[in-house]
Order: C-alpha cells, then structure tokens, then sequence
C-alpha cells in the first residue's frame, strides 16, 4: 500500500518534530537514529559530541526512500569528500584527543525529503569497512553500490582494512596474504525483505534500522553467503520489482573475533517516477489478458481435465509449446515484449490443436501422455529448484543445473508410465491450479510466480547461473499457496471421483469414425444407412432457411377474374 503525498508529508513531520530537525543543527548520539527532514537550500549540520576515547571510527551513514541525499564532510562538498545516493556513509577516523565529529546533509533536489541518519562507533580491532577501496572516489569507502534490472540485482563494495588505533597508521593493504594481514578477513552478506505490497517511506525507514549495527542485522537479516579476500568483492541476486529489498555486509576478523558493518542499502527493483511500468504498476495490460485467459482455462482443466480430454491436451500443448517458442523468439529477434506474447499465444494455440488432432489421427496415448507428465515434471522440478537447493554453489554449474533439472522433470512421466489416467489427473489438477496463481499474480505480488520465472531467466540469461534467487515467503504468500493447495487438491478428488468407473480414456477417435462409416455402408439395416449425402444434406437446410424468408402468399384464388 503506498500512502498518499499528504500523508507522507504529515508523517515526515511529527518524524522530524519527535527526533530530529528540517534544517539548521541535528545532535546525534552514537547509535541512535533520528529523523531528518532534508532541502537543497540549507544544508544540515550533524554533530556528535563527547565520543569516548576507545572510539577509533564512527561510520555516520543517512537513508532516503527515492530521492538521493549529499553527504559530505564539508559545507562545500567534493568529489573525494561527500557522497550522493538514497543509502551513503562516510568514515570517519578519529584523531588523538577528538571527542567531536561534523558531517553535512542536504537533497540533491529541489523537493524536500525525509531520510533518517545514524552514527555507529568501532574500537580499534573492529575492522574498517571500505579500508581499502581502490576503485571508488572516497578514500575510505563503507558503502555497498547497487545496480538493478528487470533480471537481476548487482550489489559491490570496497575490500574492508584491519582496525588501528588512533593516531597510528593504517595497516597496509598489499604488504602480504598472511594471517597478520586484511587478507584474514571474511565478509558475510545479508538480504532482508521489507512486508510484501507496501512501499511507504515510513516502513522502509523502521526497517532499515534492522539491518545497520551487527547484532541487528544477524538477529534479522537472512545470511546468502560469505565471501574471502580472494573472492570478488561483488554478489548478484534475483530482481524482485516491487519487492522492497535490504542488503548489507558484515565484515569479520577471524583472528580477533571483531566485525563490522556496511552501510545498508536498499531497492524495489523498480522506478517510483515512471508514469508507466512504475512500482505501483508493473505488470502490463498485455500480460495480464494472457494470463488472466489462461487462468480460465486452466481452472476448467483443474476440475474436468480428464472427461474433456481435447481440452485438456490443447491446455497442455498450449503450455508446452507457448514455452518453447517465447524461449526461441526471445533468444533470435528482437522484438517488443507485446509483440512476442501475442505470438506466443498464437503458437501455443497452434501447438495445443496440432497435439488434438495428432491424437485423433494417430490416437497415440503414450506421445500425450509424455507430453503432459514432462509439463508436470518441468513444474515439479522447478518446485525443486525454487527451495534453498537451488542456490547451492554447485548448482551454479549450467551443465550441472540442467542435467539434475532435467533428469527430475522426465522422472515424472517415467514413474507414471504404468498409470497414465492418474497422470493426466495429477497434471490437470496441479498445472492448471498454478496458472490461477500466475493470474492471481499479475494483479497481487506473490513470491509463487517466480517458481516458474526463476527457470524462463535462466533459460533467457546465460549469465542468471551467477544469481542467488532467494524470494520472501510472507502471509501473503500464505494464503495463495494454500489458495493453490486447495485447488489442485479439490481438482484431484473430483476427477477421480467421476472417473472410477469410467474408462481410462475415450476410444481412438478415428479408428472408431473408420468403423462406423463401414458399419453404415454394410448394414442396410442400420437406419444411418439411409442417411442422404453430406452434399444432399446441406442443400436441403439452405433450402429450408430460404423458404423461411420467403413473404407468404395470400390465401384463395391466385388466377386474374376472366372478363
């Protein structure tokens, strides 16, 4: 739920009047966060007073929901002296006898903002984050930078140092690989999701608080990895738009047991300013009406998949073949998305009816069969994927990935062979009950549609290998999954309910036209022997719905009075 500007604003307001000032003068205290209400005219003075003196760094960091915020050391920042974003911080390394630290803050725009700041303390053997930065402008740099597209997330950072006390040098950081060196320490990335559907500037900032100091962000935060000196300093992860997302890092120093943290950062994988396609709105009409279409259908089949069994293979071949084909159109040409799912549609539609009537020609129940059981394990297996497994490092492998993906979707039709109406009924029900939760999800966000998803990307990205695809389960996720095991599980009960006593599948349609029409033309008997030509048949109802629209003649004497 986004709140309206007006309600934002009065919430900035009583924010700023309860813990902290629009302009002028902001006093902080080490470890506490106070609000603060930003402009671009008059910059704000943060100051800390009375820092004790086994204080060696304070890491001073301030956090916006959109709108990008300038801090710097001085009034008049510089390139190597400030920095600009919607999550900075500056280090600051104290000085023998300094019991006081001054940092600047205002918006980069014109508009007013809110942002919330805090300064964290570090003693000597606590590592410095950003230490030993050699890429970035700041000479020390503990902030985490973040790029973002529709596939993927890419956050990086500056290599930490080791801590020092005030006044000494700082250790150097190419001097060796051993023990005695940065090249000790270990490096521990953190994801923390903000609550599902709601992108208000007040919960990103009580949220973000969660993931600042250490304790707080191992107490809340959901460990992905942890990174050596020898590794880069650099993680993907699955973009989630819509999905507000925090990450940070925890630098730790094994030889000390002593850690650090980065400066959180944060996204919605999305832009707030775009008048289209906005985090508000980001599945397309085009989208919606596919899967909305496809939803009605799959319900059908969820319920009556197995009596309506033509249905039910243009259901599966649709699937099957849309699939493919989007993969293919995507990979070879490049058009617009709108452009590719209609075509998609049109040639799943296409495939659907080639899978019908090879069925009626040929009346192969085993070709069907595998069809609908490798959909079923293409679902299964994405199932599979989409738990923690999925992000084990060997998995990162693509020859690894899609030789164990594989071999679990054909481990479906494989099992099933013996059994093929309970099979079909399975597949019915749980195919098409998850095409409702795709439907559902054009409209809610639900974390459900990235279990297919997930796979398309992976299919589509050569380099989506690299990414971590952890999602949220929130209570929203919940209730659509119990929404999903409620249909497939009516689904099933009430196929196999109609069809105990019924056959496993109808007759081989055309075998059975052949022997009618040789019955017809044998048994004169038969009264369908006497049935006149198709020809003769339709010649005969033109001639009766000519006759219906012909003006009725009057009764009585039709000859003109002789005079």
């Amino acid at each position: 739920m986004r709140l309206f500007p007006c309600a934002v604003v009065l919430l900035a307001l009583l924010g700023v009047l309860r813990h902290g000032r629009a302009s002028g003068l902001l006093e902080l205290s080490l470890g506490k966060f106070r609000n603060v209400l930003l402009n671009q005219t008059n910059p704000v003075e943060a100051v800390i007073r009375n820092i004790a003196s086994n204080v060696t760094v304070v890491i001073f960091q301030v956090h916006a929901q959109q709108s990008s915020v300038v801090i710097s050391f001085d009034k008049n920042p510089s390139v190597n002296s400030s920095g600009t974003g919607v999550d900075k911080g500056l280090v600051s390394i104290l000085r023998p006898q300094q019991s006081v630290c001054t940092w600047y803050l205002r918006s980069r725009d014109a508009s007013q903002v809110l942002s919330t700041a805090i300064s964290i303390p570090y003693m000597e053997k606590d590592p410095i984050p950003g230490g030993c930065n050699l890429e970035f402008d700041l000479e020390v740099d503990p902030n985490i930078y973040l790029d973002y597209t529709l596939v993927d997330i890419h956050i990086k950072f500056a290599p930490a140092n080791l801590g020092y006390t005030r006044g000494a040098n700082p250790p150097s950081c190419d001097s060796g690989t051993g023990q005695n060196s940065r090249w000790r320490l270990r490096y521990d990335v953190y994801q923390y999701f903000l609550p599902e559907n709601d992108l208000s500037e007040m919960v990103l900032m009580s949220h973000i608080r969660k993931m600042s100091e250490v304790q707080s962000i191992k107490a809340n935060g959901i460990k992905m990895l942890t990174l050596t000196t020898d590794d880069k300093t650099n993680v993907y992860f699955s973009s989630l738009p819509g999905q507000g997302v925090i990450y940070n890092v925890i630098v730790w120093d094994p030889l000390w047991n002593t850690s650090a943290a980065y400066v959180p950062v944060h996204t919605y994988a999305c832009s707030f300013a775009d008048l289209v396609d906005n985090c508000s709105s980001l599945s397309k009409l085009s989208t919606k009406v596919f899967f909305t279409a496809l939803a009605v259908l799959g319900l059908f089949t969820c319920f009556f998949g197995h009596r309506f069994w033509k249905t039910d293979l243009l259901f599966m071949g649709f699937i099957f073949t849309a699939f493919f084909f989007f993969v293919f159109i995507t990979r070879v040409t490049g058009l617009g998305y709108d452009v590719r799912l209609t075509l998609t549609a049109v040639a799943g539609i296409t495939g659907g009816l080639f899978l019908v009537a090879s069925w009626w020609r040929f009346g192969s129940v085993l070709l069907c069969m595998f069809i609908i059981g490798l959909v079923l394990g293409f679902l299964f297996s994405s199932m599979v994927f989409f738990t923690p497994l999925g992000d084990y490092r060997v998995f990162r492998d693509d020859v690894v990935f899609w030789v164990t993906f594989s071999s679990v979707a054909l481990m479906i039709p494989v099992l099933f062979v013996g059994c093929p109406r309970i099979l079909n009924i399975l597949a019915s029900a749980m195919v098409g009950s998850y095409t409702v939760i795709l439907a559902i999800a054009c409209y809610v966000y639900t974390s459900l549609a990235y279990l297919t998803l997930d796979l398309l990307r992976r299919v589509l990205n050569d380099y989506f290998s690299r990414v971590y695809t952890n999602v949220p389960f929130q209570t929203n996720d919940f209730i659509i999954l119990s929404v999903w095991a409620m249909l497939a599980l009516s689904g099933v009960t009430v196929q196999l309910r109609r069809e105990r006593s019924e056959v496993p599948f109808p007759p081989h349609p055309y075998v059975t036209w052949k022997r009618e029409r040789e019955r017809r033309s044998t048994n004169v008997l038969d009264p369908s022997h006497h049935i006149p030509p198709l020809r003769e048949r339709i010649h005969n109802k033109l001639l009766h719905i000519k006759e219906f629209f012909q003006k009725e003649q009057p009764a009585g004497e039709r000859t003109p009075l002789l005079l």
